[in-house]
Formats: structure tokens, sequence, C-alpha cells
């Protein structure tokens, strides 16, 4: 009887033992979801401005629904409240202010108001220069940054630079900050990806040329790469004619006072913008 009694007990632990270890144990992406409402909690909402077409709804309250613009002053009539200043509100402030008026003023009980952005008219960027769709462009949300106005513009045309700058104000001050493009996402790049805010424009100037002429199959103005050398200008020109010649190529340079510079550069040496290179023709 004892040892029946024994068995049933080991039988009891064996069963319930791996119970209680899955229970005691770690869900896997247990913690996801609360670092994802953090993340999205700590993102900036989206604040109204002038001209920003809104639909507001209060639940069960069909009577005062409204689709209406943001005027000028940031302000808009609503129904029971009269004007409301809404400008420069985030979301939930906005619907909270609404909120609160039909709840003080004793028109609805508990008023669950929330509001809808229609179009874009008040946050908006513009984009210039060489980009593949240049124009202004609505910052939709909160934490729009430089890539993500870029990206929207098309990106860097063909004939584009490196070297982007985004102009406004901060704090009632100009702003202006140049950005190397390719530092932008290198492994400290974020930090230069800045957020976009209304009014400011991004500016791409066209890159940076030389130009070759002479002996060379395919003469004319060529995007001047980072690093370009002799060399290589001559290769992206199709290389030397049968008559051409590597030897006596003369590159024009003008100095900063203006000046022309002429030069017999070696091949490694690196070309600037603006040089002017010249491929002679073989005397034999």
């Amino acid at each position: 009887m004892r040892r029946s009694l024994l068995r049933a007990c080991a039988l009891i632990l064996a069963t319930s033992a791996p119970a209680v270890a899955l229970a005691q144990a770690p869900v896997p992406g247990a913690g996801t979801p609360a670092s994802a409402a953090s993340a999205t909690a700590s993102a900036p909402e989206y604040r109204l401005a002038a001209g920003d077409a809104i639909r507001i709804n209060v639940y069960q309250n069909p009577d005062l629904t409204l689709e209406t613009r943001v005027s000028e002053s940031g302000s808009l009539s609503y129904p029971l409240l009269g004007s409301v200043k809404l400008g420069g509100l985030s979301l939930s402030q906005a619907e909270q202010l609404i909120a609160d008026g039909l709840r003080n003023g004793n028109f609805v009980k508990q008023p669950t108001v929330t509001i809808v952005v229609l179009q874009v008219r008040g946050n908006q960027a513009s984009v210039l220069g060489m980009v593949n769709r240049p124009g202004r462009y609505p910052l939709e949300m909160g934490d729009t940054r430089l890539s993500d106005l870029l990206a929207a513009a098309g990106g860097v045309a063909l004939a584009g630079s490196d070297l982007i700058v985004l102009s406004g104000r901060r704090q009632g001050k100009p702003y202006r900050l140049e950005i190397d493009l390719p530092s932008l996402f290198a492994t400290q790049g974020r930090e230069q990806d800045v957020i976009v805010q209304n009014g400011d424009v991004l500016w791409v100037d066209r890159a940076p040329m030389v130009y070759i002429y002479g002996e060379v199959n395919r003469p004319g103005s060529m995007r001047l790469e980072r690093g370009m050398t002799l060399m290589q200008l001559l290769a992206t020109g199709g290389g030397t004619t049968q008559r051409g010649t590597q030897k006596g190529i003369t590159v024009h340079r003008r100095l900063p006072d203006g000046k022309i510079q002429i030069l017999r550069p070696d091949m490694d040496e690196s070309m600037k913008e603006g040089d002017v290179v010249y491929v002679r023709e073989s005397l034999f």
C-alpha cells in the first residue's frame, strides 16, 4: 500500500512539473507590446495648423459631427461651443478641449471626441532644386524627418549634388543646416536626420561638374565624383581617340582670385570642380 502511494505521488509530480516550468518560463515577445506602446507614446503628435481640413466626431452624437477648416487665426466655429481655438494643439489636446467644453456646458455627459485630419495644409515644407519631384509637401506626421521629405520628393536627381541644405526658422531665429547626404546613412547619421518643421525649405544643388574636350571619344561636361582622378575622368570620357595621347594633357583650373592656372597633372591627381581638361593630338 505504501509503495502504491509513493508511485502515485511520483506520477503526479512528473506530470505537473512541465506545467509549472511552462508557467514560469518567459513568453517570447511578451515585452514587445509594452515597448511598442512606449515607442508610440514618445513619438510627437501632429499639431493642427491654419488651413488644415478636419472632421470632428462625437460618439453617439451624429448631430455634432462637423467637417471644417482651421482658420488663419487657428480657430473654428463648433456647434454649442462657438469659436474654439485649435491651432497649435495636438490631436489629443484638441479632442480633450472639445470634450471638456461639451461636458462643462452640460451638453453631453460623457463625450468621446475624435478628430481626423482630412487634408494637411497648415504644416508643409518645400523641396527645391535637383530632385525628381520638386514642390510643397504636407508634414502629415509630427516626426517627419529630412529623409522622409526627400523620399516624398522622389530622391535626388541624377544631376543632383550630395550636399543638401535645410533652411527655415527655429525659435524665431533663422536656421540653416548643410548635410552631406551619404553621411546621413552612416552609423551616426541618424543625428543629422533632423525633424522637418512647417515652412522649412530643402534645397538640392546641382552636382559639381568638370569638362573634357579634345581627342576623347565623348567630350563634354561630366559629373565630378568624389575623389575622381584625371585617369577616371579620361575613362568616363571614353578614353582617347586613335589620334589622342595621354602625354601633354592640360588642366585649366580657376583660382579663388578668378585667374586661370594651366596645369600638367599626373594621371592619379584628383580633379576639382570646374576643371577643364584638354587632350592633345599625338604628333607621331
